[in-house]
């Protein structure tokens, strides 16, 4: 349960990702960005085969507390530019280009919200549940379909909103 709970909380909180499914929703392109969350879900799964697999090698039990700083860093960071932001609705623009699939897939993959999110999961809370092998599969693949959600559910907001 720790798991789900800490996953829920890492990618359903507002980042780059999650803003662009707002945005798409705002514009009334939540449906044609289906390709784009599906994307992101499938970085987010490879993120947690990759750490799940190697990344107990890779992270020493030492290093986790400087990944969490620089996690809560950036965090930080988004949160003072989305405060600090501002929006004109009073100016006509073109509509926004539709986001695809390879943008998700590129922009999670090199998103430091998504390796903060997956690091601490499949590095101390995989192993601590005995997740392994084949069951690593499977967490990973149920992890992924939340992350799907995270920026699905910010686009059907933004579609309620607009």
């Amino acid at each position: 349960m720790e798991i789900v709970a800490y996953a829920l909380g890492v990618m359903y909180t507002p980042g780059p990702v999650n803003l662009l499914g707002l945005n798409a929703g705002l514009n009334g392109q939540a449906r044609t960005s289906l390709g784009f969350f599906v994307g992101v879900g499938l970085a987010m799964l490879t993120l947690f085969l990759l750490f799940g697999w190697a990344g107990a090698a890779w992270v020493r039990g030492d290093m986790l507390a400087m990944v969490g700083a620089v996690g809560c860093g950036y965090i930080l960071y988004l949160a003072v530019k989305i405060a600090r932001s501002s929006i004109d609705l009073g100016k006509v623009r073109e509509a926004p280009r539709v986001l695809q699939f390879r943008d998700g897939l590129i922009m999670q993959l090199c998103n430091p919200k998504g390796m903060i999110a997956t690091l601490p999961i499949a590095t101390i809370q995989f192993p601590a549940a005995g997740i392994h092998g084949v069951s690593l599969l499977f967490w990973s693949l149920g992890l992924a379909v939340l992350a799907f959600g995270a920026p699905s559910s910010y686009a059907l907001m933004g579609a309620v909103l607009g």
